[in-house]
């Protein structure tokens, strides 16, 4: 997921070279793509639940390596660890066992389509939940186009049945809300916390892999089978995916800001459909990359970036 908008204020720091800065934008919406496909090949051999809290751990542990080996500054308010608390749960725990659970049910490319809806539930969220943002007319347009896009891909046409492919997808929708949440709550309660981002991104993975290690007797003590790329995958999942990207993404943030770099949403998509199909032999119907095309311009719409582009 890209975790692109409404980050905390970061601390000053040496500005990485542009065509660098441009390597993890990059970097990061590959990885993030690609996570549908470590999640899907990992469920082959544990449980929806081990897989969010591998990542979660494995995510918090990286991070944690590299706030001691930068020295980073970490918040002494208890205010801040209670609001890196509510974003663990928010932005980590709950998408994550969502996400987790609905890839028994649908592809990973319909995964990756459905969490390009992540700017759309941020927009709704800042608006109407956390009052942090003034929409359009037009942006409120393209909030409806995004939920057209939606329906698109659910095709209501086909006939509706509470299967488990319809339920993993209001799922993953519910994942996606949980990040728009947690992006508005951050413009709301966190964006000034005095750490760096990468001290803040630590902060709530790091709640989040306390929440994890509370609730290991109830969620992960299951039987599993591992192999190789099993074990691969989670390592990627959690070390790369939960751990490294967020440091692109964050020094991408820092460069361009948050608009820009929060254009990762239309890699992701591509790279989770480009690798379900060529990796695991998924096949795709017409009506769900037509439905990621109009999400795509819901997003467009939502943020406003057609008006700026054309300069109306």
């Amino acid at each position: 997921m890209a975790m692109t908008q409404a980050l905390p204020a970061v601390q000053p720091t040496v500005a990485p070279s542009t065509r660098w800065v441009t390597v993890q934008f990059v970097l990061a919406g590959v990885v993030w793509g690609a996570s549908f496909l470590f999640m899907k090949v990992s469920l082959e051999g544990i449980s929806p639940a081990q897989v969010a809290w591998t990542r979660i751990v494995l995510g918090a542990l990286t991070l944690g390596v590299l706030v001691l080996a930068r020295r980073e500054h970490l918040s002494r308010s208890i205010r801040v660890w209670g609001h890196l608390t509510v974003l663990g749960l928010t932005f980590c725990v709950f998408p994550f066992l969502l996400f987790s659970w609905a890839q028994q049910h649908v592809s990973s490319g319909v995964a990756s389509i459905f969490n390009a809806t992540t700017p759309i539930m941020t927009a709704v969220m800042a608006w109407l939940v956390f009052r942090v943002e003034r929409l359009k007319t037009l942006q409120v347009v393209g909030i409806a186009v995004g939920v057209l896009g939606v329906l698109l891909i659910i095709a209501p046409w086909q006939g509706i049945a509470l299967d488990g492919s319809l339920v993993a997808e209001l799922a993953i929708l519910g994942a996606t809300a949980s990040y728009g949440f947690s992006l508005a709550y951050m413009r709301r309660f966190a964006s000034n916390t005095g750490m760096s981002a990468l001290g803040f991104t630590f902060g709530y993975i790091a709640m989040a892999g306390v929440v994890m290690a509370v609730l290991t007797p109830f969620l992960v003590l299951t039987p599993v089978r591992l192999d190789l790329p099993i074990v691969a995958s989670l390592l990627m999942l959690g070390c790369l995916g939960t751990g490294i990207a967020y440091v692109w993404s964050q020094n991408t943030v820092r460069a361009w800001g948050p608009t820009r770099a929060s254009t990762v949403t239309y890699i992701t998509p591509v790279v989770g459909v480009v690798l379900g199909i060529l990796i695991l032999g998924e096949t795709m119907s017409w009506n769900e990359p037509v439905g990621a095309l109009v999400i795509f311009l819901g997003i467009l719409l939502a943020q406003d970036r057609l008006r700026r582009r054309t300069g109306v």
